[in-house]
């Protein structure tokens, strides 16, 4: 059976001095599943865009800012993670050079900058804890995971480098 997840862009954008990164209080919405969680920004692509162009559209919706230096630091399938058990396959970037101020809050929830080294201290889903470190390592090759969900729990996480 053919794999067709929806396909999505997750950006992680930095602050000039890198030590800080923009995430969303999922906090806006009482029916959403990331109710409480924070999150990168991005969401799905659209037919007629490429990832970058998907990635910059998203970040310029939820932030309001202009993406202008962003890095792929790697990918990730998430087979049943959807709120009717949608297989998801992602894009993750980080985003080092923008211009504008970013908006205090969205229809998800309030944007805030975060400590780096403190993101792990955050409430998230419990898979982002697995991906998050590899968003922000020092190595330069991009990674390749897959993070199957049932019922909203994560099963398994696999991850490849190269």
């Amino acid at each position: 059976m053919p794999y067709t997840p929806i396909v999505a862009t997750l950006g992680y954008v930095l602050s000039p001095d890198r030590r800080r990164v923009l995430m969303v209080h999922r906090n806006a919405r009482p029916g959403d599943q990331h109710l409480g969680k924070y999150n990168g920004l991005g969401g799905k692509l659209e037919a007629d865009e490429d990832i970058v162009a998907g990635m910059r559209r998203e970040i310029h919706e939820e932030a309001g800012i202009e993406c202008h230096d962003m890095a792929m630091r790697g990918t990730i399938s998430w087979p049943g993670f959807g709120k009717q058990g949608e297989d998801w396959f992602g894009f993750v970037f980080v985003i080092t050079r923008f211009t504008g101020v970013p908006f205090a809050s969205n229809p998800e929830g309030t944007l805030e900058w975060v400590d780096v080294d403190h993101i792990l201290d955050l409430p998230l889903w419990e898979g982002d804890r697995h991906f998050l470190p590899l968003v922000f390592d020092a190595d330069p090759r991009a990674f390749h995971g897959v993070m199957p969900y049932r019922d909203g729990r994560m099963l398994s996480w696999t991850v490849s480098r190269i």
